[in-house]
C-alpha cells in the first residue's frame, strides 16, 4: 500500500445548516494522483459538522434529511448546558459522523448509482475543512 500526502479541501457554507455535495472534489483529487485501486479516507474536523454518503438523484433528500435531524434535535432544549448556543449542532454532528471510507476501483469513487459524499454543516455558515487522505494499493510512499 502506498498513501498519499493528506489534502485538505475548503468547504464555504452559506447557512446554519446545509449539505454539501464533495463528491466531484474528491473524485478531482484521487484522479489528480493517478489512483487506479484503494481506499480514501474522508475526515470532517469539526465538532459540527459531519459527512456521511446520502442520495444525489432528488434534492428532497437533503431536505428531508435536514427537517428530520431538526425534528429529532431541536436548536433549543432547556436542558442544553454548553454556552455557545450550539448544543444541536454538536449532537447531529455525533450522530451522523466525522468520516466517511470509501473504495476506489478502476480509478473512480466505488458509490451506489444514487450516492454522493455530502459534507454536512450544522452551525454555519463558516469556512470549513476536510481532509482526504487516499490509500493506493501498492508498495512504499507518495507524495
Amino acid at each position: 500500500m502506498r498513501t498519499h500526502k493528506l489534502k485538505t479541501e475548503t468547504v464555504e457554507t452559506k447557512t446554519r445548516v446545509q449539505m454539501v455535495d464533495v463528491t466531484a472534489r474528491i473524485q478531482k483529487l484521487i484522479s489528480a494522483n493517478r489512483v487506479e485501486s484503494g481506499l480514501v479516507v474522508v475526515v470532517v474536523p469539526h465538532t459540527t459538522a459531519g459527512i456521511t454518503l446520502q442520495e444525489n438523484a432528488d434534492p428532497n433528500t437533503q431536505h428531508d434529511l435536514i427537517k428530520k435531524l431538526e425534528s429529532l434535535v431541536p436548536q433549543v432544549e432547556s436542558y442544553y448546558q454548553h454556552d455557545e448556543g450550539n448544543s444541536d449542532a454538536h449532537v447531529k454532528s455525533a450522530l451522523v459522523g466525522s468520516s466517511v471510507t470509501i473504495v476506489i476501483d478502476k480509478g473512480r469513487l466505488v458509490l451506489g448509482k444514487w450516492q454522493a459524499v455530502y459534507f454536512c454543516e450544522f452551525d454555519g455558515p463558516r469556512e470549513r475543512h476536510l481532509h482526504v487522505k487516499i490509500i493506493d494499493e501498492g508498495s512504499g510512499d507518495l507524495d
